[in-house]
């Protein structure tokens, strides 16, 4: 592998379309010029507009293939899928700490398939803020928001500092403004606005967003850097077809 690009970790879902989870992540990774591994968090059955069934990967496994690739790469960032559990999602994210403090992790929290089946379910929320405290960064959408931190958007919980993680607010399901992302950033919210208005529906493409984010933070640029130039590359992606599998590479 190259000594001159950055290394970058998926731990997600293998989605056999190849429009979402880790195939999908490093299709991202390699039009970004980083160099991606991989760990696989479950196998599911599924194409762009169906989901069929999944299976959980061992969370011993998933740890072993962890250690194994931290102790022999300096990886600089990890972009994290689904899980099927927050103490799952925790035993990853005390893992990657433990072996490699500075490197940043994204989590794209998603709960259900755009069929409705549910992967996630959340039942103490005290223990999932402080799981959250060790992200540097989560994107999650409208309804994942309300999930995650129950009224968030009609409380404007942001305002109350009560949120201990900086996060990206996806748009796609804002109704008031579909497509404007909002960046929380400590104490600073950014507006990201859309500049393409071809966009259609894609399979995936919050995971295609995360680790787009995750690859230009492996590339040295700042939070805010790193979610506007992902927001272009998303744009490219929703753009490139009208169907639900979108292009990476666009001549």
């Amino acid at each position: 592998m190259s000594a001159n690009r950055p290394f970058a970790l998926t731990i997600a879902g293998l989605d056999p379309s190849g429009g979402a989870g880790i195939l999908a992540d490093i299709k991202t990774f390699e039009q970004h010029k980083v160099n991606g591994f991989a760990v696989i968090t479950a196998n599911t059955i599924q194409t762009e507009d169906t989901f069929y069934e999944i299976q959980w990967t061992d969370l011993s496994f998933v740890i072993r293939s962890i250690e194994t690739l931290f102790l022999s790469y300096k990886i600089s960032v990890v972009k994290i899928g689904i899980v099927p559990s927050a103490h799952y999602l925790n035993r990853i994210l005390s893992t990657i700490k433990l072996l490699s403090p500075t490197t940043q992790i994204v989590w794209d929290p998603v709960l259900k398939s755009t069929t409705k089946f549910e992967f996630l379910s959340i039942n103490d929320y005290s223990d999932l803020n402080k799981i959250l405290s060790k992200i540097d960064l989560i994107t999650p959408n409208y309804n994942e928001i309300e999930v995650l931190y129950p009224g968030f958007i009609s409380k404007k919980l942001w305002l109350q500092n009560e949120i201990p993680v900086n996060l990206l607010l996806k748009g796609g399901h804002n109704e008031a403004a579909v497509g404007t992302d909002h960046l929380f950033l400590k104490n600073e919210v950014f507006d990201l606005l859309p500049t393409d208005k071809k966009c259609s529906e894609k399979h995936g493409s919050g995971c295609v967003l995360s680790s787009a984010i995750a690859s230009n933070l492996a590339l040295n640029q700042t939070l805010y850097e790193a979610c506007k130039n992902a927001k272009t590359y998303i744009e490219k992606y929703l753009s490139s077809t009208s169907t639900l599998i979108g292009y990476h590479h666009v001549q």
